[in-house]
């Protein structure tokens, strides 16, 4: 039996190293499902060196100056722009071809919509999230101790056996049953479906942004670059985003700072004063993975990879990367952020 189990980890191990990924873009409740459908209760200043604001002259400039500002939100400038990419790392996530697409002026938030403002949506609304109507959601290995893996073994995600389907896991309680929101009010809101987020933006007067939206943004006017600030993953020796560091999926160095998620203020990217476009948390966009879509919870393009990305295995916190997972997922790296039509 022993050996059947090590065997199974193996081929695991092996299809994810192939197909380069963490395995977040699996975590589709009916997928899990086929694994084991049956519910458990579980035991109980890194900001990047950039300019200053009043120095991005190229962005300021493009605006006259009775164009009105929204608090917590970037004007991003659009037109005929490149999203995509011709060096693809993934083909089957269809990075490429770079093609050339037109869009009109919009806003977008400079940060990950935080626990704090989520917790604003919930108590205006009282709204309840569907990892809260399930029961359940997804936490990462690395947040269980031994004992819970070992209890949890049967609720593992198929092909993707680091990731752990656990009941009462929510948005109040992000890091396991046991954890809560304390020190982590300006985290990123995680274990939030799409339609949540959905929810969240309509009722703060925002949308979700288009995925060639969200690339514009995370380009920061720049042309065929990897990430918001240019090629090199860490300009002068500095940390610029919170990813994985160290062998994946066991020994996570943090030595950016961060074993998971970093405050949402923490990492500031690029010339339109956005923080956390890449690493952090994956964000939803509005776009169907494949377009035409109409079954009950189709897939959705989510952008900019987590802090369990690293290039050697998910090299995702890339502008031009991409990935999906279902409009009812959820999961311990998975948020979003708004935009507004200008």
């Amino acid at each position: 039996m022993n050996q059947l189990k090590a065997a199974i980890l193996l081929l695991g191990f092996l299809y994810h190293n192939a197909n380069g990924d963490c395995g977040c873009n699996k975590l589709e409740r009916d997928a899990s499902d086929a694994t084991q459908t049956k519910s458990v209760e579980q035991p109980a200043q890194q900001v990047c060196q950039q300019q200053g604001r009043n120095k991005n002259k190229h962005y300021r400039d493009y605006y006259p100056e009775a164009e009105p500002e929204i608090a917590g939100m970037s004007l991003i400038p659009g037109g005929s722009v490149n999203i995509g990419t011709d060096e693809p790392h993934f083909e089957a996530d269809r990075e490429a071809p770079e093609r050339v697409v037109k869009i009109k002026d919009f806003y977008v938030d400079k940060f990950e919509v935080s626990n704090a403002n989520f917790a604003k949506f919930v108590e205006a609304t009282n709204y309840t999230t569907e990892a809260e109507r399930f029961g359940d959601s997804f936490l990462f290995k690395t947040m269980l101790s031994p004992a819970q893996q070992a209890e949890l073994e049967d609720y593992r995600v198929a092909n993707a056996l680091w990731w752990y389907k656990v009941s009462g896991v929510s948005w109040r309680r992000p890091n396991g049953i046991a954890s809560n929101l304390q020190g982590l009010e300006q985290h990123p809101v995680v274990h939030v479906s799409w339609r949540d987020a959905v929810a969240y933006c309509a009722w703060a007067g925002k949308r979700l942004p288009s995925e060639a939206e969200w690339e514009v943004a995370c380009r920061g006017g720049k042309q065929r670059k990897l990430f918001p600030w240019g090629n090199k993953l860490m300009p002068q020796d500095k940390h610029w985003l919170n990813i994985w560091q160290g062998e994946f999926p066991d020994g996570n160095t943090a030595q950016d700072g961060y074993l998971f998620t970093c405050p949402v203020d923490e990492f500031r990217q690029n010339v339109y004063d956005l923080y956390n476009m890449v690493g952090n948390v994956w964000e939803w966009t509005s776009d169907l993975w494949q377009a035409g879509d109409t079954s009950e919870s189709p897939n959705r393009v989510k952008k900019g990879g987590s802090y369990l990305c690293h290039k050697s295995y998910c090299y995702r916190y890339r502008c031009a990367a991409r990935s999906q997972n279902t409009e009812d997922s959820s999961a311990s790296n998975l948020g979003f952020r708004c935009a507004k039509d200008a």
